[in-house]
């Protein structure tokens, strides 16, 4: 996908549809001069619905759809007819979106499933016909209920991407080498940091046609979790992944320290995310020979890791065997 194509945030404005009013209709027929109340309900106004759709994979289709309105419900009528509900609006999104409200940024839902649904804003509901107030001691009450008025407000969308693997690692560690090496995704590549502005996701085949997905991320620094560098627009999508695998390059000063620094910055975003699996590996392991990999594992040696690289294909197959035993290790 490319790169200015992903778009994982969209702040939207919503709003639901008015109900309709109850009717105050009387029964008036030949032969009938005084008949009852007869008026029915006002149609319930219309929803805006979030429903999940696994074959999408951002939020740019409402980049430029800012307002979202649903129709309105319509009047009871006469002989306890109720109004036509209004119209709800239907939003496809990708799985792993979380709806928020703009202005207190409270948590609404998170859509996992393909079709699931969810309203985003509930539609008001009709008013009741004067039929639902007659009483013996009022039998032709001229009055009716006012549909209820609509709701509207600030929507956030926000997309967390759904994958088995996240890479975790600094700018310019390899991610995006690795990722387009074990699949056929195509991430933007370049010496420099932040060259991955946006998620990249790439489904890596493995042995008797088995598969898994594995997203590139942007690269994280330390401060990340306060907002530094691309902070949060990082840190937001690895909480979907079921696994991290982290990526410290071999010509990092301190393979350890790096490593810690990484884990730091996830445990003060979200402490939960230290709960899953995680691997590191040594990338860009070309150039180094035996010696320095016995004193980088030495350094290393509580931490299950191994290395790689993704220039020549070196460790590349034992690195996909690694991540399919973590990913199907029983419960």
């Amino acid at each position: 996908m490319a790169e200015n194509n992903f778009v994982d945030y969209v702040k939207i404005f919503c709003r639901s549809g008015n109900g309709g009013p109850g009717s105050a209709h009387l029964r008036r027929e030949k032969y009938i001069p005084k008949g009852g109340p007869d008026g029915g309900d006002g149609g319930r106004g219309g929803h805006v619905i979030v429903r999940g759709n696994a074959q999408m994979w951002t939020l740019l289709h409402l980049r430029y759809r800012r307002h979202i309105f649903a129709g309105h419900g319509e009047s009871g009528g006469k002989q306890c007819s109720s109004g036509a509900d209004g119209e709800d609006i239907v939003i496809d999104v990708p799985l792993g979106t979380v709806a928020k409200d703009a202005e207190t940024g409270e948590f609404l839902f998170e859509i996992t499933h393909d079709g699931e649904t969810q309203i985003l804003v509930k539609g008001g509901r009709g008013g009741l016909g004067n039929n639902h107030f007659k009483t013996p001691t009022n039998q032709t009450p001229r009055y009716a209920q006012p549909g209820e008025q609509s709701v509207e407000g600030w929507k956030i969308l926000e997309l967390k991407v759904l994958a088995d693997v996240g890479l975790v690692g600094f700018p310019s560690a390899g991610k995006s080498t690795l990722l387009s090496v074990v699949s056929a995704a195509k991430p933007k590549i370049a010496d420099y940091p932040f060259t991955t502005l946006t998620p990249n996701l790439g489904i890596v085949a493995y042995r008797n046609n088995q598969s898994f997905v594995m997203a590139d991320i942007p690269g994280i620094i330390e401060g990340a979790h306060e907002g530094k560098g691309l902070g949060l627009r990082f840190l937001r999508h690895i909480e979907r992944n079921s696994m991290l695998l982290f990526m410290v390059p071999a010509d990092s000063k301190d393979h350890r320290k790096d490593y810690f620094i990484l884990l730091s910055e996830l445990e003060k975003y979200n402490p939960e995310l230290l709960d899953k699996e995680r691997f590191l590996v040594i990338s860009k392991s070309d150039f180094l020979d035996n010696e320095l990999k016995r004193e980088i594992s030495k350094e290393l040696q509580d931490i299950p890791h191994e290395y790689i690289s993704s220039v020549t294909g070196y460790g590349i197959t034992q690195l996909k065997d690694t991540i399919w035993k973590i990913l199907n290790k029983p419960q």
